[in-house]
């Protein structure tokens, strides 16, 4: 829930600077220049925000798979725990569109914004594949 916080925060910022919520104003707004150019720390912080929420590897208490129980997974079948992955990496694509319509700014249904979202997606299964897990009280003093 403290992850979600600073996502509206940054969110309302950005709606704070264009002026309203529609996500067209997102794309026409960054015609010229990309918000990350201008606010590369809030797209940092919204990216292990985004990290968190997908509970990712760094924040994966919930799930451990580093673990020989792997959580709660163990409670699921074959069909259940496929429905489970596919939801937690729709969860990465959408947060990975997210990041591309606030911070990096292209038409949605163009290739470029295609391209960028699975570059996110990429970047977020790069961080999973590149940082280990932290201890939960190590976590918390971040």
């Amino acid at each position: 829930i403290s992850y979600e916080v600073s996502l509206a925060l940054i969110l309302l910022s950005f709606v704070m600077l264009i002026g309203g919520f529609n996500l067209n104003l997102f794309n026409d707004y960054q015609m010229n220049f990309w918000f990350i150019i201008i606010a590369f720390p809030l797209g940092m912080v919204w990216f292990s925000s985004c990290l968190a929420e997908t509970n990712r590897t760094p924040f994966d208490f919930a799930e451990g798979e580093s673990e020989l129980v792997s959580g709660f997974n163990t409670e699921y079948g074959a069909g259940g725990f496929a429905l489970i992955f596919m939801a937690e990496y729709a969860s990465i694509l959408f947060m990975s569109v997210l990041f591309v319509i606030f911070f990096l700014g292209s038409s949605p249904f163009s290739v470029t914004f295609y391209l960028k979202s699975v570059m996110i997606a990429f970047i977020f299964v790069w961080v999973r594949g590149t940082l280990p897990r932290l201890r939960y009280d190590k976590l918390m003093y971040l």
